[in-house]
């Protein structure tokens, strides 16, 4: 049983006056693994003046000085993976290879890719004629952080904030504490400066707010669902902070009669179904050309049938149960919805899998001959839920690929390198992958439109946690 509790000003501490104590449920078995203390706006406030205070040294020191710390909290990362894979796949049920593969590497990886983006970032140039420019550390940072890759979303936010010369205030989720409190161990082994780093746990509506809100609060960077993003910007605006936003997605891929269609189809379904179809950027909208509308069909059940469901502990190609028992109620929800909007159920459907009496376990679910309009293809579900829309002609799968409030990512399985091209360039998404090329942490990461505003990962990142100041002298 694990107990977490809230890092402040250096130190390991506990809630100021009453709190409510929020149990920590395994998704893979529904067993409780700790509980959480939950805070209040004081205990945000106190967060907040503890980095408020350690501001005014920490973003003086040198960047040799805030990279030999960097690297020392990536040793960290690197001393105690496994732990942190353990952790993950604990509490938001990522199976095993997932969590150890991918979800804990995240951690190292956007270390690496921050020091590498500052050894030839300008934080120093010159400015026309009579001036000199000068990127500076803009303040005290709140980091709110979702349930799904939770140490993805922390660290490619903390890297760059803790390099550029700010202090932080992390919120991660409640559903997800267990890797947000080892980070704090790792910050703490490395030995930064009381008050550069602090964490709180608490509930959005609650903590959330006093954050986003707060007048000694230089930037707010949030990850989570667009209803939550607009919440925080309105709740930011009235002391004119900055706030990045990375929030939902519906991304489309569109599949060409040209291609190797059983390997596509394969591609695409393995690809939404990934982390149980948990990730913002997942390609959940399948447009088929029509002329292999029918065949793609066959090979997308055929494909769906065979994705593996089955205990975060198992080894393989496999994927877990969904991160919380909200979010398992939802999906089955919008597969209902389908099911009602005349959506035809290629496999999968309501319930858990064959042999999953226990846990937030959704079955594997493709439903063909959907169209733009129908819910299913407009709201984000969160679950490993794939939709096929058939299109006639480029011009027209550009239009429903384009038609959606959100703009996060956009795939294309294309053999013809010019269309593709020409197709990815129409594309009103914040990253595009033709024939399954991924994407590498220097890369910028987010979105158009209601997916979010603002860059992450590498030197794009790194710009969110900079003010520039242009100093005018005469020679």
């Amino acid at each position: 049983m694990t107990r977490c509790n809230f890092y402040i000003d250096g130190a390991w501490v506990e809630p100021l006056g009453k709190h409510t104590v929020h149990s920590i449920v395994s998704p893979g078995d529904e067993s409780v693994v700790g509980e959480l203390l939950m805070g209040s706006a004081d205990d945000a406030n106190r967060a907040v003046a503890a980095a408020k205070k350690a501001f005014e040294s920490y973003s003086q020191t040198t960047m040799a000085y805030r990279t030999e710390m960097l690297q020392k909290l990536q040793a960290a990362f690197e001393r105690r993976y496994t732990e942190m894979a353990q952790a993950i796949s604990t509490e938001m049920g990522a199976p095993w290879d997932l969590a150890y593969d991918s979800q804990a590497e995240c951690g190292p990886g956007h270390i690496k890719a921050t020091l590498e983006a500052a050894k030839d970032y300008p934080f120093s140039s010159r400015s026309g004629n009579n001036g000199d420019l000068i990127s500076e550390p803009i303040g005290v940072c709140v980091l709110i952080t979702p349930r799904t890759w939770p140490l993805n979303q922390i660290v490619s936010k903390l890297a760059p904030a803790l390099l550029a010369g700010c202090t932080v205030v992390l919120k991660p989720s409640e559903f997800a504490p267990l890797s947000a409190k080892l980070v704090a161990e790792f910050v703490h082994e490395a030995g930064y400066p009381a008050g550069v780093f602090n964490m709180v746990y608490g509930d959005g509506p609650v903590v959330g707010p006093t954050l986003s809100s707060h007048p000694d609060v230089d930037l707010v960077s949030f990850t989570g669902s667009t209803a939550a993003g607009i919440a925080v910007a309105k709740s930011a605006a009235d002391t004119v902070k900055r706030v990045s936003q990375e929030l939902g997605g519906k991304s489309p891929n569109i599949v060409f009669a040209d291609t190797d269609l059983d390997k596509a189809i394969g591609w695409s379904v393995r690809k939404c179904m990934s982390n149980t179809g948990q990730s913002c950027n997942a390609p959940t909208r399948l447009l088929v050309e029509r002329s292999v509308y029918d065949k793609a069909c066959v090979l997308a059940a055929q494909h769906g049938a065979a994705v593996q469901v089955a205990h975060p502990s198992t080894r393989g190609d496999v994927i877990g149960p969904l991160a919380m028992k909200r979010q398992f109620e939802t999906v089955q929800r919008y597969i209902q919805i389908a099911i009602d909007e005349g959506a035809r159920l290629l496999c999968g459907g309501l319930g858990r899998p064959e042999g999953l009496s226990k846990g937030y376990y959704a079955r594997p679910t493709v439903f063909a001959d959907v169209n733009n309009q129908m819910r299913i293809a407009r709201e984000e579900v969160f679950g490993p839920v794939l939709v096929m829309i058939p299109f006639d002609t480029e011009e027209e799968a550009i239009q429903i690929a384009n038609d959606t409030p959100y703009g996060l990512a956009a795939y294309i399985q294309c053999q013809d390198a010019t269309r593709a091209q020409r197709v990815a360039r129409r594309l009103r998404a914040g990253s595009v992958s033709i024939n399954g090329t991924g994407q590498d942490y220097c890369s910028p990461f987010g979105g158009f439109k209601q997916s979010g505003n603002g860059r992450e990962w590498g030197r794009f990142g790194l710009q969110d946690y900079l003010e520039y100041k242009v100093i005018n002298y005469a020679h």
